[in-house]
């Protein structure tokens, strides 16, 4: 999960630099904007996977005990799909100009330039105009610096020269971005970027997040409370859910293919009993004891048992590893639905976005975005229902995305193409 960023990070920027320069000036600010709402598509493509996969305890399966094949790794494969079908599709694009003129493929260049000269004529109804070049300027390589030593030496010698010289490389285009005269826009789109991702997708986490909070916290309010029980020689074949058991007394009693869910022992008394095909989800015994007690094929771990004692108590096959169930947790549901929601509200500031970009400034837009996005954050305090916060988080997502599709282009646009 961690190493994920590195790959999309790479990814995201490179398609804007490549697409824009591909684009005419004037309509640059529209197609951009076009482009950003394939984020939403992928946001929505990933929020509907989970919501219809997830969920799905049955698509599962297990090999041995500790290991289990739950479906979120399905979702995984399938989120993996449109990444298998891009790396497809960019075997039939064409390379980036300005990238075979740095590295010396100028014929190369030129076939290109004069394929996206005739693909616009045609377009204009121009079919007969001829693409001439009177000039190209070619940019410095840095290979012909080492090339000398590139043709010498051991092998193990080349590829460390060849290393450095990328590193190298990489640096002082790094290091360019803060020279003069694009100095001063990179200062200032660092701090754009930072506060309007900080902000962003700090909310996005936070807002599941917080409905979960709210229908837990409707959930305790319904818990049933059991006190002073005493149960002999009775089979328990049921499911037990939200209830608390407190100073209680189970002397031969048999709990068999059951489910614990969201249930609590506390101080209470086992004897003699016997656990079978237990499921248990937030299920906890608490300072209880246990004498003569077997355990057959359940999932009851030890941090199941919170200061409790164990007297001549045996385990047999234990489950171990994640045996979440989701067959019976809504909350689940709740989740993927919320984010589906709140990513296809987008939808509606995405076409704004790129129907405006073109026509009341990039600077305007952005800045008009952030202002109302902000405020929009005020009104969370008042924030006091699952509804009520949905309904924040739609407004949140589809104020704030034209600040994001101002961003990309006014970020592609503030560099020359060498230092895009």
């Amino acid at each position: 999960r961690s190493l994920s960023p590195f790959r999309i990070g790479g990814a995201v920027p490179t398609v804007f630099s490549y697409f824009s320069e591909v684009l005419a000036r004037e309509k640059r600010g529209e197609h951009l904007s076009w482009l950003c709402m394939f984020w939403m598509i992928g946001g929505i493509y990933a929020s509907a996977m989970a919501w219809a996969i997830i969920p799905h305890y049955g698509w599962s399966f297990s090999m041995g005990s500790a290991y289990q094949f739950h479906s979120w790794r399905v979702f995984v494969i399938v989120c993996a799909l449109p990444c298998v079908s891009s790396v497809v599709a960019l075997t039939f694009m064409p390379e980036s100009p300005r990238f075979l003129l740095e590295v010396g493929k100028h014929d190369e260049a030129w076939m290109i330039l004069k394929q996206i000269h005739d693909t616009n004529m045609r377009a204009r109804g121009q079919p007969e105009k001829v693409f001439t070049v009177n000039r190209i300027k070619t940019p410095k390589q840095i290979d012909e610096l080492i090339e000398i030593e590139s043709d010498t030496g051991t092998w193990y010698r080349r590829c460390f020269v060849r290393i450095r010289t990328e590193l190298y490389g990489i640096w002082l285009t790094f290091m360019r971005c803060f020279n003069y005269p694009v100095k001063d826009n990179t200062i200032k789109l660092t701090a754009v970027w930072f506060t309007l991702s900080f902000g962003y997708y700090g909310l996005s986490v936070w807002f599941p997040d917080v409905i979960k909070h709210l229908q837990s916290d409707e959930y305790a309010s319904r818990v049933k409370h059991f006190h002073n029980e005493e149960v002999s020689h009775f089979v328990f074949n049921f499911t037990l859910e939200n209830q608390i058991h407190s100073n209680g007394e189970y002397i031969n009693d048999r709990f068999i293919m059951m489910k614990f869910k969201s249930v609590t022992f506390e101080d209470s008394l086992f004897k003699n009993c016997v656990f079978e095909d237990i499921t248990s989800l937030n299920t906890y015994f608490r300072n209880c004891t246990f004498v003569n007690t077997t355990f057959y094929n359940t999932d009851l771990e030890q941090y199941k048992f919170v200061d409790s004692e164990l007297i001549n108590c045996t385990f047999f096959h234990i489950r171990t590893g994640c045996q979440i169930s989701f067959d019976d947790d809504y909350s689940a549901y709740w989740i993927y639905f919320v984010n589906f929601l709140g990513t296809l509200a987008v939808l509606p500031g995405n076409i704004v976005s790129a129907l405006l970009m073109d026509r009341i400034g990039r600077l305007t837009m952005l800045g008009g975005s952030m202002v109302l996005s902000g405020i929009s954050c005020f009104f969370l305090w008042f924030g006091t229902s699952e509804s009520m916060m949905i309904g924040m988080l739609c407004l949140y997502n589809g104020l704030t995305i034209s600040a994001w599709n101002s961003l990309d282009v006014i970020t592609v646009e503030l560099y020359p193409t060498d230092r895009r």
